[in-house]
């Protein structure tokens, strides 16, 4: 079914006028490889009942209004990334002229279908997807980037979606999030900061310390980089017409069996037991039945399963000891792992153990206090790139409560991660409904999307079964 996507109205939004002196920020070693990183794109869904003259007269100016007080705080959304002329480091600059490109539009798509965990076309999002600005030339070379873009689309007596479109090189995951709860807090209390009660951001580059140099090893291997291609990266790409998204939820219970299950098959084997986590045996389990589901789509021409097959995800330094970083440090404060297993062993009897233990190892890896992790971010994003099916990519993390993201209307209906629509990502987050329950995005072709659901409640029916013959067994003197 065609749905009607009209623009409303095209805006720009900025700090109150006097809020914010001119401010550089330089890019930390941390900031430095997501130069290359395309835009990313998160929406939230939320239930609005009412019609589009009342959300236009209503909650609009409440938006927009609560957007300018929270940009007072996180105005590097509101800025350019600078290339300067003569090969001088690129940096994050804001000055009293800039703003965030705000449209507002109106949509006859049906809001209750958008936010089933049914399977949806893979292109049913983008028309509520901002565009990022183009970039500007100034007259000395210097070139700017816009680092951000929001969309709001009212869905009349149904809801309405706020989506937002940034580049990664001004924050990650975490200060993303935190910037949307601040809006969400100031609109919810209606500017007033001391209810809100959150914490402000902190800008400060110089906490971020560079004992091994990466950040001018990182400069040198970014040396060729033109502007030019980093305003380009990950907006123009086809798209398979038989692409669908679909969102599973693991429960409380299910997340409490799987690692029952990987413990039990630990101690089965003699082997030693992997940093157990909910994230750990989440995406062992995900990962397996991704692969395992290639078969149905490839028509059994599989590549050899001596194939190394990657799984890459991020963990945050903030909060930890001998960082010294806060949590409320803004920007980026990833070190990436890759977690490493032949293909064999993955569609094997044990795969899922396999894959605990190797994402599980590389989980300890990143908790010993060292830099290894962010040494390999940027190798990372050219094995990214030549490795395609072989590598998977975890996208955001339940940790970052994305469902606590209240405007004043409740929490989100549903939220999805828009830029993981191939099947290089999987996308992980809280879930609305039940504390401890897993929400799980991936994007797949239609016929290997129903192969991957079949395999995925076949191992959770499997693992029911098994922990309560093996689990009995053990307990025999």
């Amino acid at each position: 079914m065609t749905h009607t996507m009209k623009m409303i109205e095209k805006c720009e939004v900025s700090p109150p006028p006097g809020s914010v002196p001119s401010t550089t920020i330089p890019l930390a070693f941390f900031d430095l490889p997501w130069l290359c990183c395309p835009p990313l794109k998160r929406i939230f869904f939320y239930h609005f009942p009412h019609s589009s003259k009342h959300f236009f007269q209503t909650l609009l100016p409440t938006l927009k209004h609560s957007l300018s007080l929270t940009l007072q705080h996180f105005y590097p959304f509101s800025s350019n990334l600078v290339f300067p002329p003569k090969s001088n480091p690129p940096h994050i600059l804001y000055t009293q002229a800039d703003s965030i490109s705000f449209t507002v539009a109106e949509s006859s798509a049906d809001f209750i279908s958008l936010v089933s965990d049914s399977p949806k076309d893979i292109t049913v999002l983008h028309p509520f997807v901002p565009v990022l600005p183009p970039s500007q030339t100034l007259e000395d070379g210097t070139f700017l980037i816009p680092l951000m873009a929001i969309q709001v689309t009212v869905m009349p007596r149904s809801g309405f979606t706020i989506c937002i479109t940034f580049r990664h090189v001004v924050a990650d995951g975490r200060a993303f999030h935190h910037f949307m709860k601040f809006w969400a807090s100031i609109c919810k209390f209606n500017g007033d900061l001391g209810l809100a009660s959150l914490a402000l951001p902190l800008h400060n580059r110089d906490i971020i310390q560079d004992p091994t140099g990466l950040k001018h090893i990182f400069l040198q291997e970014l040396s060729n980089l033109l502007p030019e291609n980093v305003e380009s990266m990950g907006e123009i790409r086809d798209v398979p017409c038989d692409m669908v998204r679909q969102t599973f939820v693991l429960s409380h219970d299910q997340v409490v069996k799987l690692k029952k299950w990987v413990s039990v098959e630990c101690k089965s084997h003699g082997l030693e037991l992997p940093h157990l986590t909910t994230f750990v045996v989440t995406c062992s389990l995900i990962w397996v039945c991704k692969v395992k589901s290639e078969e149905i789509k490839t028509g059994n021409l599989l590549p050899s399963n001596d194939e190394s097959y990657i799984l890459a995800f991020m963990a945050d330094c903030r909060n930890r000891l001998e960082f010294s970083i806060p949590l409320e440090y803004f920007g980026n404060c990833l070190v990436c792992g890759n977690a490493e297993v032949k293909r064999s062993k993955l569609v094997g009897g044990n795969g899922i153990l396999e894959a605990a233990i190797a994402i599980g190892s590389e989980v300890r890896n990143l908790q010993r206090g060292t830099f290894e992790g962010a040494e390999t971010l940027m190798s990372n994003f050219t094995e990214f790139a030549t490795l395609g099916k072989h590598m998977t990519i975890i996208a955001g993390s339940p940790n970052l409560e994305v469902y606590e993201t209240d405007f004043g209307w409740g929490k989100p209906k549903r939220s999805e991660v828009v830029h993981a629509d191939n099947s290089g990502f999987i996308s992980l987050s809280d879930c609305r409904e039940k504390e401890g329950r897993i929400e799980v995005g991936l994007a797949l072709q239609k016929i290997q999307m129903k192969k991957f659901s079949t395999i995925l409640e076949e191992h959770l029916t499997e693992f029911g079964v098994l922990l309560t013959r093996k689990v009995y067994s053990y307990e025999l003197p």
